[in-house]
This record gives C-alpha cells, structure tokens and sequence, in this order.
C-alpha cells in the first residue's frame, strides 16, 4: 500500500459503544439491519419521491463510514434528502453554503478572546463551527477557494480539524455529503484530484419522472412537509458501520476489486479502451472502497458476505470520479461512467461468480 493511503483504510476508526447483544451473531445482526434500515428508507420516503437509486447509495455511503459527492441541477431535493436522512437517524446536522469569500474559519470555528469581570483575566475560548456535525451538508463545494478546501480535506480525511494551533476530535460517525452543480462553473473552483478522492462515491442525481414530479409538486405546494422520526440512534449507525466491516468477503472478491481498480490504470498492462481514453487512473483508495461499498451493500440487503457481483454495483460511482478523462475522450463527448460501464464488459473484468 503507497504511503499517502490510510493504513487502516477509509472510514470510521472503531469506538467503543453500546452494540447489539453479544449472543447476536453477524448474520443475525445482518438481518435485523436490512429491516431496520426498510423502516429507514420509509421515513426518507415520507418526503422524497422516487430516487431510490440515488437513496440506496447514499445509504451505502452511511454505513460504510464514507463521504459522498451529489452531482445534479438545483431543484432536485439534495439538501432535503441529507436533511431528512440525518432527522431519521437523529444525529445533528449542519448546512454550509460554499461561496467564494469562505474562510476556513467559517467553517471550522474560530478563538475569541473573553475577559472574566471578577478576575480580570483574559483568554482565548474555542467557538465550534459548523464542522462539528455528525452529518455536513457542503453546499456547492466547488465554489470556495482551495484554502478552505483544504480545511475541509482535513476533516474529511481525519475526522479532526485544526484551529488556533490546537486539534480538536470530531464525533463520530462524521459525514460528508456535498453537492456540486454540473451546468454552472463561473466563479467555481475544480475540485483537487486529492479531495475527489476522498469522496467514496460520486451519485448522480437525475431529473424524476413525470408521474414523480406530479407527485413532487402535489406534496410541496401542501400544507408543509410530514414529520420525520428518528429509526436509529447514534450508537446504533456507529455499530452499524462497523458490521459493515465484518461482513465475508472471499478473495477472489478483494483481488477481483483490485484487479477492477488496477484496470483504469493507462500503463503497459492496461485495456487499450484504458490506454485510449484515459490520463490516470484509481488509486488504491478505489479499491478499498470498491470492497467496503460491496460489504455494505451485502449488509443492507440481509447478507453477511459480499459478492462480486456487489463489487460490480458500486463500481461506476467508486471509479467515475477517479479518472482523469484525456483529450480524445472529452473531445469524442465520452464519460467516466460510460468507460466504466464498457470496462465491466471486457473480458476478464466481468464479476466472477466462482473463485
């Protein structure tokens, strides 16, 4: 493993906390998620129409411990998603709207300096920012300088942030979900390949249908939003997350995510589709993402071992934002999602059911 890779891999460190009881084995437990977490998608869809796909990622990226990028036009409920997801699991939220004048102070806290009236003694007293959340909404994160990028790269990474020479610990389970606007970029800032890269999963979020969008307009233009109510407490998604890490996987599984990551790599070993279309390639943190998505995805679905096949469902949305697109490709109106639908198709990528 390279040395700027986490050695002990993406997502939440382990903690101690009240769990479920120790005669429960995982499978048991496994199984008690899948329904705890249908009463979960119940609440959010008390609010949200549609989007399953886009709700079953976002849940992916809850309990694996990993952050995630929403890319989609204004108007298609992405704050209020994060915002309901956060009212049902009853952990505190925080909004931030990205903008060019944001300091990192802005958003990791800052110290003010208070005289106590009877002693007359000065000091310095930390005021928290909204970092300190378990889930942070980062609103149009492409549009604040790279300054404030990377004090937000360092919470990302370390659940921790610096401010006035001190470093102070964030509560776990710390999320974040951003949003980035894909039509508008005047006055943003691209992302860094180093902060994409912390994002586990990049989701697009698409236009509804036309009976989803009736729907949408029927409810919003009622007399205010249902009423959302906590299915699982804090203690509950941190042990949640760490099943996730519990779950089977084979082998043949870990080499077969591996051997995808490797793939997007345009060196000699390369797919001449890879060689021809793209820059770089996935770093190791893909593939250890491409294992923890496919763990959680066993998870949400009542299983206690991941397949490659569950490798396979979260590969577009581990991989696409890792690419680096070359000229021809952007020239030819290509993707990073459509190279990566054409690689899962080539031979010898194909998820193998078999060691």
């Amino acid at each position: 493993m390279s040395s700027n890779t986490d050695p002990l891999g993406p997502g939440p460190r382990p903690v101690t906390i009240v769990g479920p009881a120790p005669h429960q084995d995982d499978a048991a437990q496994a199984t008690a998620l899948k329904e705890r977490v249908g009463a979960l998608r119940a609440e959010i869809q008390k609010r949200i129409v549609g989007q399953d796909r886009v709700v079953d990622l976002l849940l992916i990226s809850l309990f694996s411990g990993g952050h995630g990028l929403f890319v989609g036009v204004p108007g298609l409920a992405k704050t209020l998603l994060i915002q309901t997801l956060a009212e049902s699991l009853g952990l505190t939220f925080r909004r931030i709207q990205f903008t060019p004048d944001l300091m990192p102070s802005d958003i990791t806290g800052t110290e003010v300096l208070e005289e106590d009236r009877q002693s007359g003694k000065r000091s310095f007293r930390f005021i928290p920012g909204p970092l300190f959340a378990h889930i942070v909404l980062a609103d149009e994160v492409n549009r604040t300088p790279p300054k404030t990028q990377a004090a937000l790269l360092q919470a990302m990474q370390e659940r921790r942030i610096t401010a006035g020479g001190h470093t102070h610990q964030l509560e776990p389970p710390f999320l974040v979900f951003a949003t980035q606007n894909p039509i508008e970029q005047e006055g943003t800032y691209p992302l860094p390949e180093a902060q994409l890269d912390r994002f586990m999963l990049m989701i697009d979020v698409g236009y509804p249908s036309e009976d989803e969008e009736i729907e949408i307009v029927t409810k919003t233009t009622a007399d205010g939003l249902p009423a959302v109510e906590p299915v699982l407490s804090q203690e509950e998604v941190l042990a949640a997350q760490q099943l996730v890490r519990r779950v089977a996987v084979a082998p043949h599984v870990v080499a077969y995510a591996v051997r995808l990551a490797r793939a997007t790599r345009p060196d000699e070993h390369a797919p001449a589709l890879v060689k021809d279309n793209l820059r770089w390639g996935a770093g190791p943190r893909a593939s250890q993402y491409l294992v923890l998505g496919a763990k959680a995805q066993a998870a949400l679905d009542g299983r206690f071992g991941a397949t490659a096949a569950d490798v396979q469902n979260v590969a577009p949305y581990v991989l696409g934002h890792r690419m680096v697109l070359n000229y021809q490709a952007l020239s030819e109106g290509l993707t990073a999602t459509t190279l990566v639908e054409q690689l899962l198709k080539l031979p010898g990528l194909s998820a193998p059911d078999v060691p």
